[in-house]
């Protein structure tokens, strides 16, 4: 394991912007806003061994906006998944890393998404499949705030609710900015606290980029008898000065220019 997360999540970064750029194509915006939130589950609270990818007992983990594949790949990869030397093959012909996550592809997927609005489906189908067999796994899934103008989202959430999935955890990537810009300019989805708990979740708000209260939002989503929501505020674009806020790099790759002058932000010792 490793202990200097702060680290971690520069290199993660790193990676990420590494992968677009040889690319040429790519997602780095929606990566880089939910890096502590990966880093945060995959090493500190999830249930998992990479030497076992396919444990049954192991907590799952849906990556719902499928386009942050490259953070998911890095955070995989860094924990011990596969050789991270085979990061920049990302979108190449014949590489597992495709474009977005492909589960017959990669160890360490639970399962294959990009098509917005279906993973809190599928953690719900994970969690009563749980419960049928007698296991005790969590289910966490990653959405984005854009992504809840999906109307099966809210279809998923009433689910979750009705049949007391306890053992689901929604977090929502609530970086205010999508592909077109501004969400609330594109489709409000405010107020996201209300309307969950009107669906009968347990809500949580918590900084997105803050290690230290995404752990303690994670050991209070373990309550029992209705599921949880993060609402995760976060930036898009994180750490990189030039990206944050900005709807253009939601699906843009940086050039040689840009890259060096994001990873000169992101050099070993910088700060977020």
């Amino acid at each position: 394991m490793i202990h200097d997360l702060p680290a971690l999540c520069r290199q993660i970064r790193r990676d990420i912007l590494s992968m677009t750029h040889a690319a040429g194509s790519g997602h780095p915006g929606g990566s880089l806003s939910a890096v502590e939130i990966l880093v945060s589950l995959y090493f500190g609270q999830m249930r998992l061994d990479p030497a076992r990818p396919d444990d049954p007992n192991r907590d799952r983990f849906l990556l719902s906006k499928g386009h942050a594949a490259p953070l998911l790949y890095s955070v995989l990869a860094r924990r011990g998944y596969f050789d991270p030397a085979l990061l920049p093959t990302l979108r190449q012909l014949g590489s597992p890393l495709q474009g977005h996550p492909h589960m017959a592809k990669l160890p360490g997927l639970d399962c294959s998404s990009g098509s917005l609005g279906q993973g809190l489906s599928i953690a719900n189908g994970l969690a009563l499949a749980a419960r049928r067999t007698g296991r005790t796994y969590r289910t966490y899934c990653l959405l984005g705030d854009g992504e809840l103008q999906e109307g099966q989202v809210w279809e998923a959430a009433m689910t979750a609710a009705h049949f007391a999935l306890d053992t689901v955890c929604a977090i929502v990537d609530d970086n205010g900015v999508q592909l077109d810009g501004p969400t609330c300019e594109v489709m409000n989805v405010a107020p996201l606290a209300d309307k969950f708990r009107a669906f009968g979740w347990q809500v949580l708000s918590v900084d997105g980029h803050s290690l230290d209260a995404l752990a303690e939002a994670f050991r209070q989503a373990a309550t029992r008898g209705r599921p949880t929501v993060l609402l995760a505020r976060t930036v898009k674009g994180k750490g990189v000065s030039f990206m944050e806020g900005q709807p253009a790099w939601h699906g843009k790759a940086p050039n040689d220019q840009e890259l060096a002058a994001a990873l000169a932000e992101l050099a070993e010792g910088g700060t977020l």
